[in-house]
């Protein structure tokens, strides 16, 4: 039996709008996504890099875009956090040993706590027994030693640990060790249909 429950973060209870990220770099004049950008972001998520270097990166392609364009467009990703979705979690505090683990860097998570304001934030943030994001971690998924911190970290059994996630590189690294798992389709499933899967039962 399922007692302890690992959650994604982006897409699965904040909405990602990748177009919108797309437009509003393309707006500011990127041709298009150039490699050394993705390894930029990878080294920002494990926190490798500062906020300045990270602008600095961009503003190599858009010399023209301030600092403050360039986090606005990164930020455009992060769409809405849909209320249903802390109720549900809500109604699991208690009931299952919950973890948040996210691919993240600061500017995302600032701009989140700071949009939904610190009532939605702090009661979003309390669900869990704790939260995890790879820029204070310092790695991030799909890496096996993420998933391997936090079963050793807090004596999680892999077998009655269930990890959800909308990237399947991400849920194969976690099967690997174990770990039962719910790659979740985006737009096709929603993070509160986790019963009506049957996964795990009340």
């Amino acid at each position: 039996m399922i007692n302890a429950i690992i959650f994604d973060f982006g897409d699965v209870f904040i909405n990602l709008d990748k177009p919108a990220l797309e437009k509003s770099f393309r707006d500011l004049g990127l041709k298009e996504w150039y490699q050394d950008l993705d390894q930029l972001n990878k080294r920002f998520e494990v926190g490798k890099c500062s906020e300045l270097e990270f602008i600095e990166g961009f503003q190599k392609y858009l010399p023209h875009a301030s600092i403050h364009d360039i986090r606005k467009a990164w930020n455009s990703v992060l769409g809405k956090f849909p209320l249903h979705r802390l109720e549900f979690l809500q109604s699991l505090k208690g009931k299952y040993r919950l973890f948040l683990l996210s691919n993240t860097d600061e500017i995302h998570i600032s701009h989140f706590e700071h949009r939904e304001g610190m009532s939605f934030t702090r009661d979003f943030y309390n669900c869990f027994d704790k939260i995890y994001f790879s820029y204070e971690m310092g790695i991030r998924k799909p890496d096996v030693e993420v998933f391997k911190l936090l079963i050793n970290k807090h004596e999680l059994s892999p077998k009655r640990t269930l990890f959800i996630d909308d990237r399947k590189d991400n849920t194969d690294a976690a099967a690997s060790l174990g770990l039962e798992v719910w790659h979740l389709q985006v737009g096709q499933e929603d993070v509160t249909d986790l019963f009506a899967k049957k996964i795990i039962t009340l």
